[in-house]
């Protein structure tokens, strides 16, 4: 049985992370990683924009090339799932091989939520996730016309807009009253939902689905609860995923919609760590809820968190979570979070396709959404941190910077 001092389970952002920040910080044990794609740690953002539009090869999304992690004794084992843990032998079943641990850092991430209506398990019905997933339909892209996308998240409305550039007909499904209900207030929904119509995207929200209507073993159209008949030649869902927690939950540790974690990113399990998309923590940006957070920064930080406390440094996790989107010409960038506002400030204009949406909660700047407005998005961020009741009249104000207001 083969043994590792640090055994990473995940070969996405966060298992890279860890990685990387072990060897940065001295660790000189033994470190292996388990990821379940034959591939190395590879950048996922892309997949459903650059790399899906064909603007970048594979090998310009690799985290870093293969030769770093041989140069860095990091074990790669590729190709291998994780089926049970053992937190008392402290091992893990991959495959049919045992290996042990001394700490282990799960970072699985999550697995596309699918469909689960009659036809969803067609071949040309699609997830965005994974490299092959994005593969399998470039690799059909000369012989389709027309593709419904399910899913009026960032991942479907990036997918719309790499599809419309390559001259497809789009139907977009969201189930809800608009798209980014989830993670955005309706000034940005809406403005949003009038780019992909006039970029020719039939966007249609409210739109409940009833089952895929399969033909000679593929999906030949969406059937709607209304009795409505959308012919496509393939489907893209991208309504969310579901954590990858299964042999942890099993094992003992703690949690639900993820595994918990405490501040150093511990599950309640001895030795185990969980970091990433996966992982459920008490977040001070989202005034001390409990929450999963799926994104680049939120893996990373995590993961150099759980790699300091190996180490035997104390450092608590209190990152300011950021996102971003790219579609079409507009680049979204996101800072704080939220949930739970009870006021949107609007600075600038949408018909100039430049503005950001501020979001407050008690006269507080909790979050901002910034289109095309990189100067908003930078100096939004000491704001929120602060926690200071602001002038509501010069946050309005675009022409007067962030930096610049004053307090109330």
């Amino acid at each position: 049985m083969s043994h590792y001092d640090v055994l990473i389970v995940g070969a996405g952002h966060a298992g890279a992370q860890a990685a990387i920040s072990l060897r940065q910080l001295g660790f000189e044990g033994s470190v292996a990683m388990i990821g379940d794609e034959k591939y190395p740690p590879y950048e996922r953002p892309p997949l459903s924009k650059e790399y899906f539009a064909g603007d970048k090869s594979f090998d310009r999304i690799l985290i870093r090339p293969a030769a770093f992690w041989e140069e860095r004794k990091v074990d790669m084992l590729l190709g291998r799932r994780v089926k049970t843990i053992d937190p008392q032998a402290q091992t893990v079943t991959a495959g049919n091989e045992q290996i042990g641990y001394g700490k282990l850092i799960w970072c699985t991430g999550g697995s596309p939520r699918m469909l689960t209506c009659n036809g969803a398990d067609a071949p040309n019905v699609h997830a965005v996730r994974r490299r092959d997933d994005v593969d399998a339909m470039m690799a059909k892209m000369d012989q389709i016309d027309h593709v419904v996308v399910i899913g009026g998240g960032y991942i479907g409305l990036e997918a719309a807009a790499v599809l419309t550039k390559f001259g497809k007909k789009v139907v977009l499904l969201e189930a809800l009253d608009r798209v980014l209900a989830r993670v955005a207030g309706e000034e940005l929904s809406r403005f949003y939902e009038a780019e992909h119509r006039a970029h020719g995207v039939d966007l249609r929200t409210g739109a409940k689905m009833d089952c895929i209507e399969v033909q000679d073993g593929k999906a030949t159209a969406v059937l709607m609860q209304d009795g409505e008949r959308v012919e496509t030649d393939m489907v893209i869902v991208g309504i969310g995923i579901v954590p990858e927690t299964g042999p942890l939950i099993a094992a003992g540790a703690a949690g639900g919609n993820g595994v918990d974690v405490d501040e150093y990113c511990r599950t309640s399990l001895p030795n185990i760590y969980a970091v990433g998309d996966c992982a459920s923590h008490a977040n001070r940006f989202a005034r001390g809820a409990q929450l999963r957070l799926e994104s680049v920064q939120n893996a990373n930080d995590q993961a150099k968190t759980a790699v300091a406390h190996i180490m035997g440094k104390e450092e608590a996790y209190d990152a300011v979570p950021w996102f971003w989107s790219n579609q079409y010409d507009l680049k979204l960038q996101t800072v704080g979070l939220s949930i739970g506002h009870d006021q949107t400030i609007l600075r600038g204009d949408p018909a100039t396709r430049s503005f950001s949406v501020l979001y407050l909660k008690a006269g507080k700047l909790i979050a901002l959404d910034c289109v095309n407005a990189v100067k908003d998005y930078v100096q939004g961020r000491a704001h929120i941190l602060s926690g200071a009741v602001l002038d509501q009249a010069q946050l309005a104000d675009s022409s007067v910077p962030l930096k610049e207001v004053g307090l109330a």
